[in-house]
């Protein structure tokens, strides 16, 4: 089955996530963003779960931390599309 892109928004209408789905889990390279459109974290998934080196990044856009997630420290369960959406809701004031 191949990959579905994906990408919600803030309320203003900037871009808060995109990446790529498959079978409801997020799959690929992923990019979070802040409000004013700025780059807020990367990094990869494999099945739903956090892998790879993720990079958080500064107010401004640039890099200012790496994070190497291996599949001991990944979360246990995958990331859906639910959980995305959850996540995004849960930050509105």
């Amino acid at each position: 089955m191949p990959t579905v892109p994906y990408q919600d928004h803030h309320q203003n209408g900037t871009v808060c996530a995109k990446g790529q789905m498959l079978d409801g889990v997020a799959v690929g390279y992923w990019e979070w963003f802040r409000k004013d459109g700025t780059k807020l974290r990367s990094g990869h998934f494999a099945d739903g779960r956090q892998t790879g080196v993720w990079t958080t990044y500064d107010k401004s856009g640039n890099p200012y931390k790496k994070t190497v997630l291996t599949p001991d420290l990944a979360a246990p369960e995958k990331v859906t599309l639910d959980q995305i959406q959850r996540t995004k809701r849960s930050r509105r004031p």
